[in-house]
């Protein structure tokens, strides 16, 4: 047992240790910017100081620069997972390990996952070893229709994952936001409603705030909201709830809206990109889980995009704690409908975008990630080939230019019992 502890006690203090950032130049790679440009061949990458210095074909290598050969290679901004909970839940069948959402709190729109986010759990590294650097996390909804506060994260292998705190505030609409106001899309729409109001309240006159509906944390939390500081990411899937929640705006004009999983949004596409409201939707689905999504269609992203919509890859109740590491896929599939004939798709480098830039774009950190251009984040990724082909492998991830270990307890299992010839001691004592 001593060992056990010692083992896992010095993992614990490797992955929290922290690395300094060096100058990096990644050479004669085929490099994607990931704002939907074609992809630059025999192209540099620099990165210093845990920034991206300059990317081209004649870029000038610092002195004393640590040089990696990329030829044959594809290089890339890191993938930005655009919807997620990882870092939340480590099982979650086992509620002692699952902070996704907090359905015994008295709390709501206060709650903030940026204190339950964890670092050390192995989904992370198992999507950092994916090419994943960033991620939206988002809590889920408890017993009110709003969640709380999400963060974006970054899945390095130090003890701080937090990009930007309270980076917006999460509410349930559709079905789900029905069952929990009481059983009718009128119900959550007056109950989203008041929220609002009470919050408005609060504000007039703090210390007189008293309330049968809120907590005034609550209300608190939702000032930024209403006066579009902060985002408002909305659950909904069918088209006529995308439409109400569009209405939203009516009521309270300066809502910051984001709408996640919309996988009805096709059918409203000219509604929506007329509101100027991005979306972070689904990619794939393409059978109806529910009645909200009966008009489901692998085309749905292709066909608002078309239509003019800023969209991107989300993953809501899509695996969104384990396996964010699809989004490369997803991505991937989405260019490979354009085969399929009356399809609608995207060109590969618009579904690189759909991962990378436009999912930080739309959580108002374009200036800062999601890209590989001079003066942002020093997330870069080198896989062995193109990355949207699944038999790619990712061959070294940075983040804030520092070089990431691949490692990841899928990986270690692996190892452990690829030979099952028996030894000494079974393998849990190795």
């Amino acid at each position: 047992m001593k060992r056990i502890t010692a083992i896992f006690v010095s993992t614990l203090a490797l992955m929290a240790a922290p690395v300094a950032a060096e100058t990096i130049a990644i050479t004669g790679g085929k490099v994607v910017a990931g704002d939907g440009s074609a992809p630059m061949d025999g192209a540099t990458v620099v990165i210093r100081d845990g920034y991206v210095q300059a990317v081209g074909t004649n870029v000038a290598i610092p002195a004393g620069a640590r040089q990696i050969d990329a030829t044959g290679k594809w290089v890339t901004p890191g993938i930005f997972a655009g919807f997620s909970r990882v870092g939340l839940a480590e099982v979650e069948g086992v509620s002692s390990t699952n902070d996704i959402n907090a359905a015994g709190s008295v709390f709501s729109a206060a709650l903030d996952v940026q204190y339950a986010v964890n670092p050390f759990s192995a989904p992370i590294a198992v999507s950092r070893a994916a090419g994943v650097t960033r991620a939206v996390v988002s809590p889920g909804s408890g017993k009110s229709i709003f969640g709380g506060y999400g963060a974006v994260i970054d899945l390095g292998q130090d003890s701080n994952p937090i990009t930007q705190a309270k980076a917006f505030q999460f509410v349930e609409l559709g079905e789900t936001g029905q069952s929990k106001a009481g059983g009718s899309r009128s119900a959550a729409h007056i109950l989203f409603r008041a929220m609002l109001n009470e919050a408005q309240t609060y504000a007039r006159n703090p210390s007189l705030f008293d309330s049968d509906l809120m907590k005034a944390s609550d209300a608190k939390a939702l000032l930024p909201v209403i006066n579009g500081t902060t985002r408002l990411l909305v659950h909904v899937e069918s088209a006529n709830d995308i439409l109400k929640v569009l209405d939203l705006r009516k009521d309270f004009p300066a809502l910051k809206l984001v709408l996640v999983g919309a996988n009805e949004g096709w059918r409203v596409a000219e509604a929506i990109a007329a509101a100027k409201v991005p979306v972070l939707a689904s990619a794939l689905t393409n059978l109806p889980a529910a009645f909200e999504g009966l008009s489901a269609t692998q085309s749905n992203i292709g066909r608002m995009k078309q239509a003019g919509v800023e969209v991107a890859i989300g993953m809501i109740n899509d695996n969104d704690t384990h396996q964010i590491r699809y989004s490369a896929q997803y991505a991937g599939n989405l260019v490979a409908l354009n085969k399929i004939p009356r399809a609608n798709g995207l060109s590969w480098d618009e579904a690189f975008a759909a991962i990378s830039s436009k999912p930080a774009e739309i959580m108002g950190m374009g200036g800062q990630l999601g890209s590989l251009k001079a003066g942002r984040r020093g997330d870069a990724v080198i896989w062995s080939g193109d990355p949207l082909e699944l038999s790619t492998q990712v061959e070294n991830v940075f983040i804030d230019g520092v070089e990431q270990s691949l490692s990841n307890r899928q990986q270690r299992l692996r190892e452990r019992y690829r030979n099952p010839a028996p030894g000494a001691l079974p393998k849990a004592y190795d």
